[in-house]
């Protein structure tokens, strides 16, 4: 297990980068704890598996430095750096059977015996595949190899980190929630350093203690899912976050309210003066229908998705998200909405601004 620091780390696939802007990894300076688990969060593009594959040694940053335990490992190779890693697509030996795959990485390194015939017999009752074990991997569906990749990566419990690389892609949905549930008792158990890559919010808020959001080649907020939620430090989180994701309303902001289209919002805490672009951030969860006070707007439609509704509502072109208890009712004269003031956040240029108690 090893804390992960990375230095003044930066990536561009472009040999003579001129600006920020030619870098897929833009400079980052973070401090991963040992033994905790992470989700590299973000939409294609954003730098996840560029970082990943930096962390791994599968890539040269162009600046910075890796380091694990303080131990700078930018030069080293893949195999100095004692870590396990999943791809996205299954790597599997086909002629060999699913136990041989299994006890491979531990009998390379001269484990006894008996310990990988335990381990192995272990880490098949997990993935779900102690009947095939004795199975050659070749004719075996994408989703049995993919099984096989995730054990051979997990059956070391020496590794200074795991590493997952949106390692659920080509597994069946029910499949996904047991791995993942598996793969949470696991880090529990042993206490692996994990870093799982993943474009699905679901995958990264159930699996990991801590989410890594990236945004545009950058890391935007390092934060568990409830901060994530309440406190989205950049829009983008607020808006990839969340079922609907966060409204995000251009405004002024005076003091303790913010002015939209001429109305007032009430806000819980005092701000300065504010420069660019503007905006108020509130989640569906923390926005009321009213028939008499609040912002105007239309309904345009009326989604039941079981346990609650979705109202779309459009406010001078803004499109307002309002989740609705299941079973209240919502009555032809519902064309306000107001927002939980505690629950409001302020951005400038797409940053939080904190601001003072009111």
């Amino acid at each position: 297990m090893a804390k992960i620091t990375l230095d003044n780390l930066a990536h561009s696939y472009l040999p003579n980068p001129a600006s920020e802007d030619d870098f897929a990894l833009k400079e980052l300076n973070h401090d991963w704890v040992d033994g905790e688990a992470y989700a590299l969060l973000g939409s294609s593009g954003c730098g996840k598996s560029t970082l990943l594959n930096i962390i791994s040694g599968l890539l040269h940053p162009s600046q910075g430095r890796i380091l694990f335990n303080d131990v700078d490992v930018t030069h080293a190779p893949t195999a100095e750096r004692n870590i396990a890693q999943v791809f996205q697509f299954p790597v599997v030996y086909d002629t060999m059977t699913v136990r041989q795959n299994l006890a491979f990485p531990l009998q390379n390194r001269g484990a006894d015996a008996g310990y990988v015939a335990a381990r192995v017999q272990e880490i098949a009752r997990m993935i779900g595949m102690e009947e095939t074990l004795d199975r050659k991997a070749r004719g075996l569906t994408a989703d049995a190899k993919q099984k096989i990749s995730l054990g051979r990566g997990m059956v070391r419990e020496d590794v200074n980190a795991l590493l997952f690389d949106e390692p659920l892609t080509v597994i069946d949905p029910h499949m996904k929630w047991e791995l993942r549930t598996q793969l949470k008792s696991l880090h529990h158990q042993f206490g692996h350093t994990m870093i799982y890559v993943t474009h699905d919010q679901t995958e990264a808020l159930t699996f990991a203690d801590k989410v890594v959001v990236m945004f545009d080649g950058r890391v935007v907020q390092i934060g568990t899912p409830q901060e994530l939620f309440e406190r989205p430090e950049h829009t983008f989180v607020g808006y990839f976050i969340g079922s609907p994701g966060m409204n995000v309303i251009p405004a002024q902001v005076e003091g303790n309210r913010a002015i939209v289209s001429g109305s007032q919002v009430p806000l819980a805490q005092t701000y300065g003066k504010l420069d660019g672009k503007v905006e108020i951030g509130v989640r569906p969860e923390f926005v009321r229908l009213s028939e008499d006070e609040g912002l105007p707007v239309k309904i345009r439609r009326i989604e039941d998705v079981g346990r609650h509704k979705i109202v779309r509502a459009d406010f001078y072109g803004s499109e307002i998200n309002i989740i609705v208890e299941e079973g209240a009712q919502i009555g032809p004269d519902m064309n306000r909405v107001n927002f939980d003031p505690a629950h409001v956040n302020v951005y400038a240029n797409d940053w939080r601004v904190q601001g003072e108690a009111a």
